[in-house]
């Protein structure tokens, strides 16, 4: 998918509707091997326990974005590299989590776009908790399933609705 978060910013930049949100490029780094990548969000809310992240990135993608906010821990990392590789495989098209990644060799090769706040390699211990399929709040931008994401190297923007084609 070829497009410019910056140029759909541009077309945008008159709507007020609310439709369109965005997270400065500053706030996750790339971890990925993908420089941009866009699709139809699902969602992951955990706390150092990424067993719902687990569940979601070995079942189909569909070009889907997931969107994990691991509320900001930079303590555990909720996804590696087997996740990873098991993402790409699934047709994922990429991962935004707001916590950490590990195994980041890996993770380059794994052939997927991906962000993060940062990474560690302490593992999560999994317990069973965390929720999929809710909406999720990264600082003050707020992601539901089923919104779009688009991401570059200039930022990341949601919108409800897509916004090419």
């Amino acid at each position: 998918m070829d497009f410019s978060t910056c140029d759909l910013c541009d077309r945008l930049k008159g709507d007020t509707s609310g439709a369109l949100r965005w997270l400065p490029g500053s706030l996750y780094r790339r971890y990925g091997s993908q420089a941009r990548f866009a699709g139809p969000v699902a969602t992951v809310r955990c706390f150092e326990d990424n067993t719902q992240v687990k569940a979601a990135v070995e079942g189909p993608g569909e070009g889907r974005v997931l969107v994990v906010d691991g509320g900001g821990s930079l303590r555990r990392a909720l996804l590696g590299g087997n996740l990873a590789a098991s993402a790409a495989a699934q047709g994922w098209a990429g991962v935004l989590v707001h916590g950490a990644v590990r195994d980041l060799a890996e993770l380059r090769a794994a052939g997927l776009g991906l962000l993060a706040l940062g990474h560690v390699p302490m593992p999560t211990e999994r317990r069973g908790q965390g929720l999929a399929g809710v909406p999720v709040q990264l600082g003050e931008v707020w992601v539901r399933p089923g919104d779009w994401l688009y991401a570059d190297e200039d930022g990341v923007l949601v919108s409800d609705r897509p916004l090419m084609g």
